[in-house]
């Protein structure tokens, strides 16, 4: 479209303390040409939202550039149509509340109002090159759920998507629904009083699911593959031989007890010493006995068997200690004579769960105490248990009929004879996985979100949790699979950038077939044709950027993200003569993590340094490095990339974007070697919102600021 440039300028805020908005007005006017520009002391009021409305409808303004506050703020209030461009350029936090104010006398800060007009600069530069993002639409979108998995987690996914008007099909590889829980005699409470355990209910949920017409059940059925994208899913189900598309996905294949085979320690080998889940069998054929066919007088629970063990498994299975209780009131309940013994490490009964573990408690046949388990053996007919460390303050041997592993929960691996999906995706046919087995999500922000767009986890596939908490998961999962859906229809982008109309868009003309955009994609969102081209599925796109930052020819870019945008951006930077000594730093931060930290620096008015210049990136992913060498070629100092903490434990919200972004720099370092200039006037640091304070994040810059000093300007500078 052709383009109607208006600059709007903030004075409110305390913006006109720190820069006189009449300086910047000239620089949007005079040097960058924009149509309009106009000043108002509250733009995020009616009044000034009014004055660019009257400007769109009466002077055909079509493209904004609002200077005033971060672009994380009035998000909504500065939406002009779908028909109009906006740009943020956050002069307030970046300039008004972090640097110097005007001195006493009302004299503007020299350094301060620079960074300021820069912005100005920089954001015209950027929404000159910026057009209006299409929606990708498919050609139909299908509104029926997938739920892989029959158990307690995949029949309440199914229940929830179909109360909500979804046809749903459900997958279940067994001959039969239910899952593992539908093996329990009793459940742990799942509503108040929450004193005592309650008959176990999974049956009736199989016959809701069952009775529901909205759901259509596979048993005895597995996937045999997955195409497709969101919204666009073609599945063909081994066993009923079904073939239907699906617009959504939700994975709920469950978990199973850790192989109690490892634990010879702990007297796994041993005749009487049996799993939880074993022992659970028992109570439900309603005969707990012993090897040797007698009713037990005396039970040992040794928890955590496997579980928070670094030989074993690393983290709490989070039920272990709630089925335990459970299972000591069957004791209970079978003799009144008989008694049960729990030993733990930590006794985790989370939420009002605790008032069934106060409950347990007062039963005077149960006996609970924390302690190490050193030995189980045989002795005298008895399981003999040896405990150290106790709470009783010495070392105690408890002599039992019968001893149960509580066996922590491990997620439904893949193995080679067997998998879930079978995904026809480049990057391969199953879920991307984290740590021990577990789906890969971020894990913080997205719990049900796995890297495979619209298809999200549920229950202990997920995470180890109990029923009760599964149901909750999976009503969660159900929501989301719903929402993707319903988003997909409208093309609109579903996580993280929520109703983001941007798609990637590849110039395959230009395409050298170099394989890096398939590879790097975190999300599996590029497959390849025969020939080994790229085949985006855009659908299944996050629009964080990685492919524009991986591809050499620069040939991918977004409608209102590209590299030509940000280089345009970098260009406008205003660069001091070498005599001023005032350098210029460039610096790219990730929007999802650093750009919030500055935020609630500005809140906190911490003063910064006056000659960085930030660019917000969608992640860090979406460096390319051309970014480094135009920076340094118009005269930048040095160039800093403020992002995530990359590596086992991420915290980026898109999978591997920090990571891509140092591995990058790792190789444009040696070609900055090559030209004479030093490698470390480019450097990524890690920053979090821990960060957000007048003694961290300062310091990296003020830090790296002092190295830059000792190497001197950039020697291109003027050229």
């Amino acid at each position: 479209m052709e383009k109607k440039i208006g600059v709007y300028i903030c004075s409110g805020c305390d913006i006109d303390k720190a820069i006189d908005v009449e300086g910047l007005e000239k620089v949007a006017t005079n040097e960058m040409k924009a149509a309009v520009c106009k000043t108002h002391p509250f733009l995020c009021s009616q009044a000034g939202l009014q004055v660019m409305k009257d400007d769109q409808n009466n002077e055909g303004v079509n493209s904004f550039v609002v200077a005033a506050c971060s672009a994380r703020y009035h998000q909504e209030d500065f939406d002009f149509g779908a028909e109009s461009i906006v740009v943020r350029a956050g002069i307030r936090e970046m300039v008004a509340w972090t640097l110097e104010l005007r001195n006493e006398e009302g004299v503007v800060n020299e350094d301060t109002q620079m960074a300021g007009e820069d912005y100005i600069r920089m954001y015209v530069a950027r929404i000159k090159g910026q057009n209006i993002p299409q929606p990708y639409l498919l050609e139909s979108t299908d509104k029926s759920v997938l739920v892989v998995g029959g158990g307690v987690a995949g029949m309440t996914s199914a229940l929830e998507a179909a109360k909500a008007g979804y046809d749903v099909n459900l997958v279940e590889k067994t001959d039969k629904l239910g899952g593992y829980a539908a093996g329990y005699k009793s459940m742990v409470p799942p509503q108040p009083p929450y004193l005592g355990v309650v008959p176990n209910y999974v049956a009736d949920i199989v016959s809701e699911v069952e009775g529901n017409g909205n759901i259509t059940v596979h048993t005895s059925s597995t996937i045999e593959s997955i195409e497709g994208e969101p919204g666009d899913f073609t599945v063909k189900v081994e066993g009923s031989g079904a073939e239907f598309k699906s617009g959504a996905i939700v994975l709920a294949a469950g978990s199973v007890p850790y192989d109690v085979s490892k634990l010879t320690h702990l007297g796994s080998d041993l005749d009487n010493v049996i799993t939880s889940a074993e022992f659970e069998a028992m109570a439900k054929s309603g005969a707990i006995k012993t090897k040797d066919g007698q009713s037990p007088k005396s039970v040992v629970f040794i928890q955590c068997a496997g579980s928070c063990d670094p030989d074993h498994l690393p983290y709490c299975s989070s039920t272990c200690c709630l089925t335990s209780l459970k299972q000591a009131s069957y004791i209970r309940e079978m003799d009144p004579e008989a008694k049960a013994y729990i030993v733990y490490k930590n006794m985790r009964t989370p939420g009002q769960y605790e008032d069934f573990y106060k409950s347990q408690q007062d039963d005077p046949g149960v006996f609970l105490t924390k302690g190490d388990v050193s030995a189980v053996k045989d002795e005298s007919g008895k399981v003999a248990v040896d405990v150290d460390n106790t709470l009783l303050g010495q070392d105690i041997q408890i002599k039992a009929d019968l001893v149960v592993l509580a066996t922590g929960q491990v997620p439904v691996t893949i193995n080679e004879d067997d998998s879930f999906l079978n995904l026809q995706y480049r990057q391969g046919p199953e879920m991307p996985e984290l740590k021990y087995g577990y789906p890969d999500s971020h894990f913080v922000c997205f719990p049900y979100e796995t890297r495979r767009t619209g298809i999200y986890a549920a229950g202990t596939v997920r995470q180890s949790m109990d029923v009760n908490a599964a149901k909750r998961d999976a009503a969660g999962a159900a929501l989301k699979a719903i929402q993707c859906i319903e988003m997909t229809a409208r093309g609109e982008r579903v996580h993280p950038r929520s109703g983001d109309m941007t798609f990637m868009e590849p110039n395959l003309q230009r395409c050298t077939d170099c394989k890096r955009c398939t590879e790097e994609c975190p999300f599996g969102a590029i497959d390849e044709n025969e020939k080994g081209t790229p085949l985006p599925k855009s659908a299944r796109c996050r629009a964080c950027g990685t492919c524009m930052g991986a591809c050499p020819e620069r040939v991918i870019s977004f409608d209102d993200y590209s590299i030509p945008m940000l280089s345009e951006m970098i260009k406008a930077i205003e660069i001091p003569e070498e005599e001023d000594e005032k350098p210029r730093v460039l610096a790219f931060i990730c929007e999802n993590d650093a750009l919030p930290v500055l935020d609630q620096m500005a809140l906190m008015r911490v003063r910064m340094n006056p000659y960085i210049r930030y660019i917000p990136l969608r992640c860090l992913g979406g460096n390319n490095l051309v970014f480094v060498s135009d920076a340094l070629s118009v005269g930048i100092d040095g160039v800093m990339y403020l992002g995530c903490k990359h590596g086992d434990d991420y915290q980026c919200h898109f999978v591997k974007g920090s990571e891509l972004c140092n591995e990058r720099l790792g190789k444009v370092q040696e070609t900055i070697g090559r030209l004479s200039l030093e490698s470390e006037r480019v450097q990524q640091y890690e920053v979090s919102m821990n960060d957000a304070g007048p003694e961290k994040l300062p310091k990296i810059i003020d830090d790296f600021m002092e190295e830059l000093e000792d190497y001197g300007p950039n020697p291109f500078k003027g050229f």
